[in-house]
């Protein structure tokens, strides 16, 4: 493999959800090692677990002690051996303080190797937020955390499946609180960190959109003021100052003019304005398998020093251990990372 590929380290997430499972079938599709040199951060033996239980025969773990010793080859899956939750310990479809523990340290790492120049940039499997806490890390998820370590202040989570593309002003907090946060200096500066991030993404001219809070985004003040003098304010000064935006638009209608190519991205004004768009349009459920037969989308963070991208889905708890999850959005998290960090 060439030595000029990206390396990405990717946090093999919750021990006890999906995460090991769709590290280690992302990892299994040979692609992946065209475009990137992966490293997973985790349990070198829960790995091989997940392994063995997808049945993926043939597969080694290779563990290195720095991210310059591993072999990125296909058919080895190179492992930072973090060596701190025992396979006895393990406990699928169960939120445990060891293992939030554990899946915080692999966080942490990652974060560490990327400041520190070792890797290019960096992929997380899903954590749960409860044994995080019960573990005694109090963040409200991996964006949080991904401030707290690089010091940043100013940061957005973006959530893509495509071109389909959202960013959020705020994410995980109350309603109430997410309405209080729509001021315009906080929009103009989501709209700022999500044009800087499509360039990046190769685009010469994207065109954002930015959707209403309220219905009819307002209807010129009678269901609520923030959109004509919080969000029509932020976009003006981003079209000033060059940026292709236009909004407030009506979130009813907004989604479906980005599927029809108008739009690049949407900029949304809180957690569930943007999720349910982009896991309508990523997520699709099987009522004959029961299970979902597709979940694909990343999640980035828009405004840090270091390259971050993410499956956009939780842990999965309910088919933990089994060997059917599907990994197309680590997959694609993956692609990504690699298209940022070449981008570099």
């Amino acid at each position: 493999m060439s030595d000029k590929l990206p390396l990405l380290g990717i946090s093999m997430g919750d021990p006890g959800g999906i995460g090991p499972e769709i590290a280690a079938k992302a990892l299994a599709d040979e692609k992946i090692y065209k475009i990137c040199r992966p490293l997973i951060v985790g349990t070198k033996d829960i790995m091989e677990n997940a392994i063995k239980f997808s049945k993926l025969d043939g597969f080694k773990i290779n563990v290195v002690k720095e991210p310059c010793e591993g072999l990125y080859q296909f058919g080895t899956i190179d492992v930072y051996d973090m060596d701190n939750l025992p396979l006895a310990d393990l406990r699928h479809k169960t939120v445990t303080p060891e293992q939030g523990r554990a899946s915080f340290e692999y966080v942490a790492k990652v974060i560490e190797l990327a400041l520190e120049g070792k890797i290019d940039g960096t992929v997380t499997g899903p954590i749960n937020k409860a044994a995080i806490n019960s573990a005694g890390f109090h963040y409200a998820g991996h964006t949080e955390i991904y401030a707290d370590k690089t010091g940043v202040k100013d940061y957005a989570m973006m959530l893509a499946d495509g071109g389909f593309r959202v960013s959020h002003v705020s994410t995980h907090v109350s309603l109430r609180v997410a309405c209080d946060r729509v001021k315009k200096e906080r929009v103009l500066k989501v709209i700022s960190l999500t044009n800087d991030a499509l360039h990046k993404l190769g685009l010469e001219n994207p065109k954002i959109a930015v959707a209403g809070l309220n219905p009819h985004c307002g209807e010129e003040c009678l269901f609520g003021t923030e959109d004509e003098k919080e969000i029509k304010p932020a976009v003006i000064e981003a079209a000033a100052k060059g940026m292709n935006v236009e909004g407030p638009i009506p979130a009813d209608t907004v989604f479906a003019k980005m599927l029809g190519g108008q739009y690049d991205a949407v900029v949304v004004m809180y957690h569930d304005q943007g999720h349910i768009p982009i896991k309508l349009q990523g997520f699709k459920y099987d009522e004959k398998t029961n299970t979902w037969g597709q979940m694909s989308g990343v999640n980035v963070t828009l405004g840090l020093p270091i390259i971050r991208t993410s499956v956009d889905h939780g842990t999965a708890f309910g088919k933990a251990g089994e060997g059917r999850a599907t990994p197309q959005s680590m997959i694609d998290a993956i692609e990504m990372a690699a298209q940022l960090a070449g981008s570099k």
